[in-house]
């Protein structure tokens, strides 16, 4: 019989764990109710064990060092999976439950699935309620952490590494303009999509992005970007009445939506990488039979299976005929 080394502390692991993510003696030790004293005896335990500083001085603040980094992935899921060993395995049962998920998500995402994913979750959880807050600025991996947020789905690229995530689509961009915009008239190049002002949304404030990037780097061109908003659903309100040009993420270029608007949408002549939707989650919840029910009604709704396309219809020869007159 193999023999099984002996000498492990899981409590070591949960505190490495702890100090990588709060990045503080201090804030590890006010997470795991010890005195800042313990904490520091911990950590240079850490280092002992591990042959690396874990936490060093940068400035102000201490950072994880890269081997930290590595293995904090690891170390979540070796605590995730021993939660999971004493935890009773029975049949998820919703009688009285009444749970409150908060989840961050973009507009584009909030908009095309909310009410669905409710109703989804309502069919076996009747009293379940979903939260949507709005994205922000800040790191949302200390949403996560801190439990401001149950879910974030969306496509950011500020998430730290052991935040857990599953992909759920990828979406492209499409062009969308007035229905009777002279742009549709001829041949869409990507010289006649800079020929019109745009307008851009980013919730950080960023006029650049990666429409951008192609014109300037495959067409020697730049786009005018007259406006800049947050929201999708807000730049697609008035845009009847311009000749903007706005590009949107093919979950929005729904044809019947576009029409009740006045609006046509038609694919952009760039080649540009899809975005990549996902949710994400903090570790101590990937077991969780709740959480995980919940993501698997994400899943359901949003993927995995990629939405379809938007193919731009031929343009009716009334409408043709009337931007010719």
């Amino acid at each position: 019989m193999a023999h099984v080394a002996r000498g492990y502390d899981l409590n070591l692991l949960q505190a490495m764990n702890v100090l990588v993510e709060e990045s503080s003696v201090t804030g590890a030790a006010e997470r795991l109710q010890v005195s800042a004293a313990t904490m520091s005896r911990t950590l240079s335990r850490l280092r002992e064990t591990f042959h690396d500083a874990i936490l060093v001085q940068s400035g102000r603040h201490m950072v994880p060092t890269p081997r930290a980094l590595q293995m904090q992935p690891r170390v979540s899921q070796i605590l995730s999976a021993i939660s999971d060993l004493y935890r009773p395995r029975h049949t998820l049962d919703f009688t009285g439950l009444t749970p409150t998920f908060r989840i961050r998500a973009a507009d584009v995402v909030i908009g095309p699935y909310a009410e669905a994913l409710l109703r989804a979750l309502r069919a076996d959880c009747p009293d379940i309620t979903l939260i949507f807050t709005a994205e922000s600025n800040s790191d949302d991996s200390d949403f996560l952490r801190q439990g401001g947020i149950d879910l974030y789905i969306g496509a950011t690229t500020f998430l730290r590494p052991e935040i857990m995530r599953q992909t759920l689509f990828e979406s492209r961009f499409r062009g969308v303009v007035r229905a009777g915009h002279p742009i549709l008239l001829g041949e869409i190049t990507p010289q006649a999509l800079v020929a019109y002002d745009h307008i851009a949304v980013s919730r950080r404030g960023r006029r650049r992005g990666p429409i951008d990037e192609v014109l300037a780097d495959q067409y020697g061109l730049e786009r005018t970007v007259a406006l800049l908003l947050t929201s999708f659903y807000a730049a697609l309100q008035g845009l009847s009445q311009t000749d903007l040009i706005l590009p949107v993420p093919d979950i929005l270029t729904d044809a019947a939506m576009l029409g009740r608007l006045g609006l046509y949408g038609f694919p952009l002549p760039l080649d540009l990488e899809p975005v990549t939707i996902f949710q994400a989650w903090h570790p101590r919840h990937d077991t969780d039979q709740l959480h995980r029910w919940l993501r698997q009604k994400v899943v359901q709704i949003m993927g995995p299976k990629r939405p379809p396309s938007f193919e731009a219809p031929s343009i009716p020869d009334d409408l043709r005929l009337s931007l010719q007159a």
